[in-house]
């Protein structure tokens, strides 16, 4: 059941995350094409909640997508079960959560 569950999981992280990477890419596209400098750029996001929310939102997203992603990579080919197989999978989701949040606030706080 477990298993069903985390499927469930990926997928609908994955359908989360189509929207915002195509998102993303379009706002890469406009500020490249817009010569936008990195100081632009960031003083755009600075204290921007909607900013912050989209890619927090992003972040969420991948952390949990890419720690079941790699739960199951490690399960077929290294053969890890158990305790090993969660440690593995909650460390890797708490650090892109950790990182990725990070770098959101970095980005958007005032």
């Amino acid at each position: 059941m477990l298993t069903f569950r985390l499927f469930m999981l990926q997928r609908v992280t994955a359908l989360i995350m189509a929207p915002l990477v195509l998102g993303h890419l379009a706002v890469m596209v406009y500020a490249i094409r817009g010569g936008l400098s990195t100081g632009a750029i960031l003083s755009r996001t600075q204290g921007s909640l909607p900013w912050a929310i989209f890619y927090g939102t992003f972040v969420v997203a991948v952390s949990i997508h890419a720690a079941i992603g790699v739960r199951v990579i490690a399960a077929e080919i290294f053969h890890m079960r158990g305790l090993l197989l969660n440690a593995l999978s909650w460390a890797l989701c708490a650090f892109l959560l950790f990182a990725g949040l990070r770098a959101v606030l970095s980005v958007t706080a005032l």
